[in-house]
């Protein structure tokens, strides 16, 4: 049975929310991690190593191939750019062979693109793969990240005690306010106490932390996205309302374009991240692309969805034998009826494609003026329909319908 579970009064959690006017809709842009890892080693691999090269690249490239007129906006560097040790002075310092100019100037040529730049350091010791963490050197830190004109910092939670990270990720991120420089700030301090058997407090969380990561790092497999979908669903009705503009939930990177997903795959990722309001983090390389999944990450109709300005992280409203609607309220709105988006997934792996017949009062549609329906993939105007009106979408293994219902004035 449908169950339409939006109250909108209890998405939206009050809250002094981080005041430094960053990530009003989910951040975009492109992260090495998934894609190149801690790939060092410049002499037998050059093209791919972490390097100043290929983060050049990757800038340029977003630019030309049309990502960033959609809104990819971020260069962000992960881990493996550090030498093993700090400079005299307690400043971090950049491999010298792999960023031979350093990162400011690495910071200049993103930002001379016209596109922003992101960082990565860890709240520990040590980052997870063993480079100089902050602790100790926040203030430094900071200030030196305000030097080289960083717009965006994610901080790990290596090598860190999971009790210490209300205080510190805290006083981190007031220290990167302190500096003048607004910089988005994404917090692994949720997962990391998650781990620990720690309930976080997410109140506190949304209110240092722009964006931040609540469940394990994604893989370059279906396994992988699938066990994100469903912790994002089982927990939604903790996780969700703390959602909104300046202060997101984040399912990690987008690996459209790589390895592990088929074509479908690709498309249900993309669908079920936007209707989480999600940040769209491509970790990808754009050199070698194939274009279906280019086509996918360039799709401005669902990038809307995900970027909507109201900032509500959709739900998942049905469950059964494998197949899972998704929705999201989105503008415009009329009076007290919203528009939405809605994700049709099927689970299934049982090689044909499976028939989903609802009406759309059932999925909680109810405008008696109607809504003009559109799906968003295969770019089809089903116009106006009506709350009493049945819809059957088919939906292909591990695959996705994506409709939009805007509402009719």
């Amino acid at each position: 049975m449908l169950t339409h579970i939006f109250l909108i009064s209890a998405l939206t959690a009050a809250c002094n929310c981080l005041e430094n006017g960053l990530a009003r809709t989910p951040p975009m842009g492109w992260l090495s991690w998934e894609r190149f890892r801690c790939n060092t080693d410049c002499l037998n691999d050059p093209d791919n190593c972490i390097s100043e090269r290929l983060f050049q690249k990757m800038a340029d490239l977003l630019v030309s191939e049309g990502y960033a007129s959609v809104g990819y906006e971020y260069v962000n560097i992960d881990d493996c750019w550090l030498e093993r040790y700090r400079g005299p002075d307690g400043k971090l310092l950049s491999d010298q062979r792999r960023f031979p100019n350093g990162i400011k100037a690495l910071s200049d040529y993103i930002h001379s693109k016209g596109l922003k730049f992101g960082i990565y350091e860890d709240y520990g010791n040590y980052t997870c793969a063993g480079y100089p963490g902050i602790i100790g050197f926040e203030k430094i830190d900071a200030y030196q990240f305000a030097e080289w004109n960083v717009d965006y910092v994610k901080l790990d939670g290596c090598y860190a005690l999971p009790y210490d990270m209300d205080r510190g990720y805290t006083e981190f991120g007031k220290l990167l306010n302190s500096t003048g420089k607004h910089m988005v700030y994404s917090c692994s301090w949720p997962v990391y106490q998650i781990y620990a058997g720690i309930p976080p407090n997410f109140s506190a969380i949304q209110s240092h932390c722009n964006l931040w990561r609540n469940f394990d790092d994604i893989q370059d497999s279906w396994l992988s996205v699938e066990n994100i979908i469903d912790y994002y669903g089982n927990n939604q009705d903790v996780i969700a309302p703390y959602a909104g503009p300046g202060h997101w939930n984040d399912p990690d990177m987008l690996i459209i374009g790589n390895f592990g997903l088929s074509y479908e795959q690709a498309k249900t990722q993309f669908a079920v991240w936007a209707i989480l309001a999600a940040p769209l983090l491509m970790s990808v390389d754009l050199r070698t692309i194939r274009p279906e999944f280019k086509e996918i990450l360039l799709n401005r109709k669902i990038i809307s969805v995900d970027q909507d300005p109201l900032g509500i992280q959709g739900r998942r409203i049905y469950k059964h034998k494998g197949i899972e609607i998704w929705s999201k309220p989105i503008s415009p709105v009329y009076q007290s009826f919203y528009s939405y988006a809605l994700a049709f997934v099927n689970r299934r792996t049982d090689g044909t494609p499976s028939d989903i017949s609802v009406t759309l009062k059932e999925l909680g549609l109810i405008n008696n003026s109607g809504y003009r329906v559109e799906d968003l993939y295969e770019n089809i105007d089903y116009g106006i329909l009506f709350p009493r009106t049945k819809i059957k979408v088919k939906v292909n293994p591990s695959g996705v319908v994506m409709l939009k219902g805007q509402i009719k004035f």
